[in-house]
């Protein structure tokens, strides 16, 4: 698949008066993986705002060491940078990153939302996924990746949801090509961390909770059941949970870790 660097370039330029990440692009037609693709250019020099571009990967990976599979025709995309965060809170570039780039596709009527921590969802599928990784030295991140998967016109699972056919479904085509949905994903990865530096996570948690597809839903941990009330500043899923004693109905709250339930998807074909 033919890509247009300039394309993406233009549409930045157009975009963005006063830029807040100083982007630099390096597309390929494959890799392995384009999160560890920068993790090497920065070994070689490269600055912080360095862009890796891919529309296949060998090699992918997602949250807690899964494969991402990731064929031809999707957008897979790593940016480098150099946040000023403790080593605990690397889950914030995650979060900032989830709803920077939910928020800008829904600019372009893109009805996105957020699945906890990490996915992007349209019409209960997952569209696209989030991994961040991170250098620490001395209780700080000194450099991170923040890797974005995005199906457009790739082959997907029961649970995914390809945006090129998404669009064909309805009456308006808000992206017309791969290099515009490349330019609105890095505005949202751009908008997102902004949002974090500028107004802190707290600012940042509501908007995030905001876009979150997961308030109301009902869960079990440890065979009891919880509904889920928001994310705490930890990054961790609030859950109040339902249970009985001899005089009254108690509710006590309790947060969850990622990666310690599964919050699923619909199983219906789109």
């Amino acid at each position: 698949m033919e890509f247009d660097q300039q394309l993406v370039v233009n549409f930045l330029k157009a975009e963005r008066e006063y830029p807040y990440l100083p982007f630099s692009l390096h597309i390929f037609d494959s890799l392995t993986s384009t999160n560890q693709t920068a993790w090497n250019l920065l070994k070689q020099g490269k600055k912080p705002g360095t862009v890796v571009i891919a529309t296949q990967q060998t090699a992918g990976k997602g949250q807690w060491g899964r494969q991402w599979l990731s064929p031809s025709g999707g957008l897979y995309l790593s940016v480098a940078i150099t946040p000023k965060l403790g080593s605990t809170e690397s889950y914030q570039l995650t979060l900032a990153s989830a709803w920077g780039i939910a928020s800008q596709l829904r600019k372009c009527n893109v009805s996105v939302g957020i699945k906890w921590p990490n996915d992007l969802v349209l019409d209960g599928h997952k569209l696209g996924g989030i991994l961040t990784e991170t250098k620490i030295h001395k209780g700080q991140i000194t450099q991170a990746v923040i890797g974005v998967g995005i199906n457009w016109a790739n082959p997907v699972p029961e649970t995914g949801i390809n945006l090129e056919l998404w669009q064909d479904s309805q009456d308006f085509q808000p992206i017309p090509n791969l290099e515009m949905l490349t330019a609105t994903v890095l505005l949202g990865i751009e908008s997102g961390l902004e949002c974090l530096n500028m107004e802190g996570i707290v600012i940042l948690l509501s908007r995030y909770i905001d876009l979150l597809i997961n308030m109301g839903d009902e869960v079990y941990v440890n065979n009891l059941l919880g509904t889920v009330v928001g994310v705490s500043p930890e990054g961790h899923l609030r859950l109040k949970m339902a249970g009985y004693d001899t005089k009254e109905l108690i509710t006590p709250e309790i947060s969850v870790e990622p990666g310690t339930i599964s919050l699923g998807y619909c199983k219906s074909s789109v």
